[in-house]
């Protein structure tokens, strides 16, 4: 785990050749948050104002890159690996799919203070490292990201966590077999054969947890999985088809169209030429 100010990211960047307002596809978690100025972002297809007061999470696979300068924003980024936080905490959190979506925000004061007391504990904790042998100090920091994690998740508010909890074991399965298996399944119904369940159940599971039926969550997975390569690689149309377990290119054409409105070389330009910033 790593905590870094904006001008300590943008250093590390160009002392390892890493370009930010390039996509780049994390590889750790990113907690950005932001105190004052405002971020603006893309996030797999999305772009986001991240606005004082303001936490935007990235997870690792996600694309990204920075559209507005560095130096229009003051604040702070937490890099951690995956499972530097135990199943446990990740629960508690309730940050599990369905991921959110876009920057959180504490709606009542108290809960942005507390947002921002934390995360000054454990950049304080971070940057003294010497002041505890190295085995306590990791426990610490670990125990602060956790305390950090717990107050974030609970800024989706009550109605996502119920809404998270019906068949929520059915959903996470799902979830589970689409993410290993999207390349080389597309029908619900196989899903279904393999988890136990009718794909009406899958469905109802779906729609409780993200609004979503499962053919359009299973969709939504590999559309996303098109453009993050899009973005991200320069693999050409044909070989990302390929990669993606589509017969043909033009059925990969004809399905991303239907799932984003466009093709996926017009998305490719848009996502890679728009919101570069002025004087970097």
């Amino acid at each position: 785990m790593e905590v870094w100010d904006f001008p300590r990211l943008a250093e590390r960047a160009g002392r390892h050749g890493v370009d930010l307002y390039q996509p780049l596809r994390a590889e750790f978690h990113h907690l950005i948050s932001v105190r004052s100025g405002s971020l603006r972002m893309w996030l797999d297809g999305a772009e986001h104002t991240v606005a004082p007061g303001a936490w935007l999470w990235i997870r690792p696979d996600q694309v990204y890159r920075f559209l507005g300068a560095l130096g229009l924003a003051e604040g702070a980024v937490v890099l951690f690996t995956p499972g530097f936080l135990d199943a446990a905490t990740v629960d508690a959190a309730r940050f599990g799919p369905p991921y959110p979506e876009g920057p959180l925000t504490a709606e009542r004061p108290e809960d942005a203070a507390a947002l921002q007391t934390t995360l000054g504990l454990l950049e304080d904790a971070y940057r003294r490292s010497a002041a505890l042998p190295v085995d306590a100090h990791i426990a610490l920091v670990r125990h602060l990201l956790a305390a950090l994690v717990l107050r974030l998740g609970h800024l989706r508010g009550r109605d996502a966590a119920r809404r998270g909890e019906v068949g929520a074991g059915t959903f996470h399965r799902f979830h589970r077999a689409v993410e290993r298996d999207f390349t080389a399944a597309r029908r619900v119904e196989d899903y279904a054969v393999a988890l136990g369940y009718s794909a009406r159940t899958l469905t109802r599971a779906c729609l409780a947890a993200t609004g979503r039926t499962a053919k359009q969550y299973l969709d939504d997975r590999v559309a996303l999985e098109a453009k993050r390569l899009l973005v991200h690689t320069d693999l050409a149309p044909v070989r990302i088809a390929d990669r993606l377990g589509f017969s043909t290119p033009t059925v990969f054409t004809k399905f991303f169209r239907r799932c984003t409105g466009e093709t996926p070389s017009a998305f490719r330009s848009r996502a890679r030429t728009g919101g570069q910033p002025a004087g970097r």
